[in-house]
């Protein structure tokens, strides 16, 4: 085992919540943690005592938490976590009503906005009296075609706030995406940006609006937030106001929060749909709190104060973990449009003028800028920065290295990763904890997640499913239109009865960190030996000519080959010698197994809105099979790169 490439400092951990919070541990059990690895197995084999522990942390405010903590605890799906309980999302998340700035926001379009607390309360107060009279209730829903900007977290607070349930996707969206998404969950409210900017380009939303507004019969206001320009005209779009109108009649007052039972549900969010129509996945107000909180305050390590910033669209369940920073006491520092527009400097110079402490993106970007050889450490002043986070798809050991290289030597890098599917995460960082290139730090505190062989047997050192193995209160309340539970069983508890599977494919080492090969329904399998997708993609994109790759596993001659699709930077080309040098790559530093049969260049590769690459959909492509949901993409017609390929019929 090498050592690793950053340990925390003993001030650190002693200035950490993690220690605060393990205080108030002794004091309520009489157990004294001074290591996370003894608090995490603590707080899995003494769940309630836990989550009750964390509950007093964070101040949770509650009408009362009741005397019952977790209901038939022994099933999953099934067991109910604080069944008494009487609480309400928004108003935890607007404690504050002080002038502190609550959020920072930044355009492409070089707008810069920034609000208090009181303001985003006051605004919160309108738009919830605005939509109560508009005969919101609890149990509808509000959904939304937003930015990532003050209004998108604002509506969110509103619809919490009266008990209605929230669900928003990015206005990149195209109709039938948007129509797949809301036309199952018939929402009461709809809101909209006017437009929005990405990459220097203007687009504009509104004719899109329009069609998707007249597809949606439930819908009894549409109000049309000011991005694009100031003026516009909504009298195309039938039932619209602009959001000014829709608020007019209301000045601000003491918000008026429903007090709800903790599984009341608070999100609506969605499956990639690569696969079909989308899957309406329902997250409960208590539990997605719960868990944020968590993960904010005990494995982000985020105070009062911080200046916490996630690069994501209102598409992605990031969005909904970065909103839930203001329950924390921090300060979001909201983003709009390409991280590399007008230059490749954009964010940290961001991070720079806001003095951000908290860094969020994805592994894609830290490749990215590694690649266009950026060194913020040397052009920014990043003396603020305490923590860096990473999701979206496994970081690699050299992420690792230019980070703490060309970012900051002094850094908590979190690797993290979980998903829509649980609104968080299932492993992740920790400020107690050191940092292993190429390995997430540890499982998260009451997630008794395992890695499980083929038998469903727990191993460590071996790759295979993860599972967590006890419910946790994260966990969907269910499935939309899904009555009898039946496609939420499927989706996780059919493999192994009674354990959640998550789909990925993961190992926890002997030092207790976890790594992440690649989702397990990609996992390639030739000759009945699993591979990794992440094992191949960690090694091709260290190559310079490399800019992104995607692998697939070609049913050939009754196995299954492996083949290797590459995007190339400008000015490079697939030849011999580079052929060459991919595999060479890919056959020192994993096995011969590894090494694919077939390498092809493309000139780009499909993703989701959220920037995930779609293995599965290409190889359906490559099988001749049919896409369901090309909508679900950012870039569906990158699929025809990969149709009827010469190179794969050899």
């Amino acid at each position: 085992m090498t050592d690793p490439i950053w340990t925390p400092s003993p001030e650190r951990k002693a200035r950490a919540n993690l220690a605060a919070f393990c205080d108030l541990v002794a004091r309520q059990t009489g157990n004294r943690f001074t290591d996370y690895a003894a608090l995490y197995d603590w707080s899995v084999r003494e769940p309630e005592r836990f989550w009750c522990a964390l509950w007093d942390f964070c101040g949770v405010v509650a009408e009362t938490r009741g005397e019952r903590v977790l209901v038939d605890g022994d099933r999953m799906p099934g067991a109910r976590w604080f069944p008494d309980a009487r609480l309400n999302y928004a108003e935890n998340m607007l404690r504050r009503r002080d002038d502190d700035e609550a959020m920072v926001f930044r355009g492409e379009n070089k707008v810069q906005r920034r609000l208090s607390f009181r303001e985003v309360y006051d605004t919160v107060s309108r738009l919830a009296q605005a939509m109560r009279a508009a005969g919101v209730k609890p149990g509808d829903r509000v959904a939304a075609i937003v930015s990532n900007m003050p209004e998108a977290i604002i509506g969110m607070l509103a619809t919490s706030s009266l008990g209605a349930i929230w669900s928003s996707c990015s206005p990149d969206f195209g109709v039938q995406g948007v129509l797949d998404r809301f036309g199952q969950i018939e929402p009461t409210i709809l809101l909209s940006v006017d437009g929005y900017w990405y990459g220097g380009k203007q687009i504009d939303v509104l004719p899109k609006l329009a069609d998707i507004a007249a597809a949606l019969p439930s819908v009894r206001q549409v109000a049309v937030i000011p991005y694009l320009r100031e003026t516009f005209d909504v009298s195309a779009i039938l039932r619209a106001v602009t959001l000014a109108d829709f608020l007019a009649p209301f000045a601000p007052d003491d918000i008026a929060f429903e007090r709800l039972p903790f599984d009341h549900p608070l999100f609506i969010l969605y499956s990639s749909g690569t696969t079909g129509v989308p899957k309406c996945i329902v997250h409960g107000q208590g539990g997605t709190l719960l868990q944020h909180l968590k993960e904010h305050q005990l494995q982000t390590d985020i105070k009062p104060g911080d200046r916490l910033f996630y690069f994501t669209t209102c598409g992605w369940m990031m969005w909904n973990w970065l909103a839930s920073g203001l329950g924390s006491g921090a300060t979001l520092l909201l983003y709009d449009g390409s991280p590399f527009y007008p230059g490749a400097n954009v964010l940290w110079d961001y991070a720079q003028q806001e003095r951000m402490t908290v860094f969020g993106t994805s592994a894609k970007y830290i490749d990215a800028i590694n690649k266009l050889k950026l060194r913020p450490a040397d052009t920014h002043d990043l003396s603020a920065l305490t923590t860096m986070t990473s999701t979206g798809s496994p970081l690699v050991a050299e992420g690792y290295d230019y980070v703490y290289t060309n970012v900051k030597q002094d850094l908590l890098l979190s690797s993290i990763s979980g998903g829509t599917d649980i609104v968080s995460c299932f492993v992740l960082g920790s400020p107690w904890v050191p940092v292993w290139r190429g390995e997430i730090q540890c499982r998260g505190l009451g997630m008794k997640v395992e890695v499980y062989d083929e038998n469903g047997q727990p191993v460590i050192g071996e790759k295979g499913e993860l599972v967590c193995t006890a419910p946790f209160p994260c966990m969907p309340v269910c499935f939309w239109n899904d009555t009898d539970g039946a496609k939420y069983r499927a989706a996780y508890f059919e493999r192994f009865p009674n354990v959640w599977c998550h789909g990925d494919y993961m190992e926890i080492t002997d030092h207790g960190t976890c790594v992440i090969y690649g989702r397990s329904d990609a996992v390639l399998n030739p000759g009945g030996v699993r591979i990794g997708t992440a094992e191949i993609y960690r090694q091709v994109e260290r190559l310079d000519e490399v800019v992104e790759s995607l692998v697939i596993g070609q049913d050939w001659n009754n196995d299954v080959r492996v083949v290797l699709f590459v995007r190339l930077r400008d000015g490079a080309s697939l030849d011999d010698s580079l052929v060459k040098r991919i595999k060479e790559q890919i056959r020192s530093n994993t096995t011969p197994r590894h090494v694919p049969d077939r390498i092809v260049a493309v000139a780009d590769i499909p993703r989701t809105k959220s920037g995930k690459i779609v293995e599965l959909a290409v190889r359906d492509v490559v099988h001749g099979r049919p896409v369901k949901n090309k909508e679900a993409l950012a870039n569906p017609e990158a699929l025809e790169l990969f149709r009827d390929l010469p190179e794969l019929a050899k």
